[in-house]
């Protein structure tokens, strides 16, 4: 029987939002990066090191964008995040007050510890840090640090501009390597959208794998005979891997794990609940409702007129069922695949988006960690990264991915829907004038140099995929749609200013220190290659 091997990747993405507006005391903006501090990147910490300090093996695949990473190192980020969880804590110590007259007084305090170990958490044991314990992880090889494009672009947008294709990609592994020490072996590729250019650009800087939608390899001109089960490689051995199509719906489909009625219902907070007058002091001088962490009811059947209190040891229990089911049916198609390859090594790629892990799905942290003791309990496979699976790498199979993404049915449609595709014909603008003067402009210094520095950054900006994923999905639209112009605005300025010779230092200053992304960037990242 050949060796079974199961690679998990958490995907961890968002758009660059730098709010530090000192008249507003929250927003629904700071909110985004805040949420999935307290929910998710600091759970997944204490879960891998209380791993580690236990000896329990585990390997996982890890993809955090640059915007990300720039906000964990943004010390007025972190001021602020600080700030806001101490808020936290004293809205935490009123609800306490308020839930001692009925029943949710222990789902309240439960909340209430989980922030304040959070707290703790972030400025003690972490020291407010999060990349140097990522780092720490990742040099011990209980995670491998995968990077990603730089903006997060929908990249088959831009793919008859190589020069933007060069941009994205090399600025993500630039930013990869100036937090992390390294670029790594592999490249994800934004939405797992696929474009038969990414295939030689990728390679060009030394990626030797990516992962793709399992429709990227099934659909190909010729099908490889061993399916998503084991990696492929493309003409110039750019290694692909397929994503397993059953996993989302597994854990977040509408029969997915997540789903089962004792966890917690994410979407009901007291802040949107309560009345305003109750928590008017934790919204201080913003009146817009965001969510708070306080949430004190089961799924159950999701009636207004028949909530069921939460119950964490409950919920606590249902994770291990999950867990095992899911250790079961990887072990199940792992093995049958590896009969059908007549014993040869088998492997899958799991992956999940980190907002599902907390977020999304309260207990989902919990089943990761359960899962990972199964793993490494019962032994039916092993957990591997995928940079540990490509050492035949020159003799596998060629084939020519199909095009196509992990985002709508197959197609990233939902990337240029009704909603967005407004959006498009001003970015594809952007970028031909912008590699435009890359070229017109070779070797500018001093403050032309600025310009053109933070130029090629309000493009890469304008690019961000995120974007066109919030206004589709009506996230905050019209923050997002201001944002997007903003760059696209500043771009034309800036554009304008080198045709006319005439540069506003003060103005380019502000644009500096509004987008503190990227400071090490060079525009000549958008210059024709020769």
């Amino acid at each position: 029987m050949g060796k079974k091997n199961l690679a998990l990747i958490i995907e961890a993405n968002q758009g660059y939002i730098r709010n530090t507006d000192k008249n507003k005391n929250f927003s629904a903006q700071n909110n985004i990066l805040f949420s999935a501090m307290t929910q998710t990147y600091i759970p997944l910490l204490n879960m891998m090191n209380r791993l580690r300090d236990e000896k329990i093996s585990f390997k996982i695949g890890l993809v955090l964008c640059p915007a990300i990473c720039e906000s964990f190192n943004d010390e007025e980020i972190i001021n602020q995040y600080i700030e806001h969880l101490d808020n936290l804590i004293t809205l935490g110590k009123k609800e306490i007050a308020r839930c001692k007259k009925n029943e949710y007084i222990d789902q309240a305090q439960s909340c209430l510890d989980h922030i304040e170990k959070t707290k703790t958490d972030f400025t003690e044991k972490y020291s407010s840090d999060l990349l140097s314990a990522f780092k720490s992880l990742a040099k011990d090889d209980y995670i491998e640090l995968i990077p990603t494009a730089a903006t997060y672009a929908y990249l088959p947008h831009y793919a008859d501009f190589i020069e933007a294709l060069n941009a994205q990609v090399e600025t993500g592994l630039f930013s990869h390597k100036h937090f992390f020490g390294s670029a790594g072996e592999g490249f994800w590729i934004p939405h797992a959208a696929w474009d038969r250019n990414l295939e030689w650009v990728i390679r060009s800087y030394g990626v030797n794998y990516t992962i793709l939608d399992a429709r990227s390899i099934l659909f190909a001109k010729k099908a490889p005979e061993t399916g998503i089960f084991t990696p492929v490689r493309c003409r110039n051995s750019l290694v692909v891997f397929g994503k397993d199509p059953n996993t989302d719906e597994e854990i977040f489909g509408e029969e997915g794990f997540c789903k089962n009625q004792c966890y917690r219902w994410q979407e009901r907070d007291i802040g949107f609940d309560l009345p305003q007058k109750e928590i008017a002091s934790f919204f201080g001088k913003n009146d817009a409702r965001i969510e708070t962490g306080f949430k004190y009811w089961a799924i159950a059947d999701e009636d207004e007129e028949n909530l069921v209190p939460y119950n964490k040891d409950e919920a606590a229990e249902q994770t291990i069922k999950d867990a095992l089911s899911f250790y079961e049916n990887k072990n199940e198609r792992l093995e049958k695949a590896c009969e059908l390859l007549d014993g040869k090594d088998a492997s899958l790629v799991c992956v999940i988006n980190a907002r599902m892990l907390g977020q999304k799905w309260h207990e989902g942290i919990q089943w990761l960690e359960n899962v990972i003791r199964c793993i490494d309990s019962k032994k039916g496979f092993e957990l591997a990264h995928c940079k540990d699976l490509i050492a035949n790498q020159f003799e596998l199979e060629k084939i020519e991915p199909y095009p196509c993404s992990s985002n709508g049915l197959g197609y990233g449609e939902d990337m240029l829907s009704n909603a967005n595709s407004w959006m498009i014909r001003y970015t594809r603008k952007a970028t031909e004038r912008m590699i435009d003067l890359a070229d017109r402009f070779p070797s500018e210094s001093s403050l032309k140099e600025r310009l053109l520095n933070m130029a090629a950054k309000q493009v890469l900006l304008a690019q961000s995929g995120n974007w066109q994923e919030m206004i589709n999905e009506g996230n905050m639209p019209d923050f997002v749609e201001g944002q997007f112009k903003d760059e696209i605005l500043s771009f034309t300025k800036v554009f304008d200013s080198l045709a006319s010779n005439t540069v506003s230092t003060e103005w380019l200053t502000g644009c500096e220190q509004k987008n503190k992304i990227f400071p090490w960037l060079n525009y000549r990242i958008f210059a024709r290659k020769h």
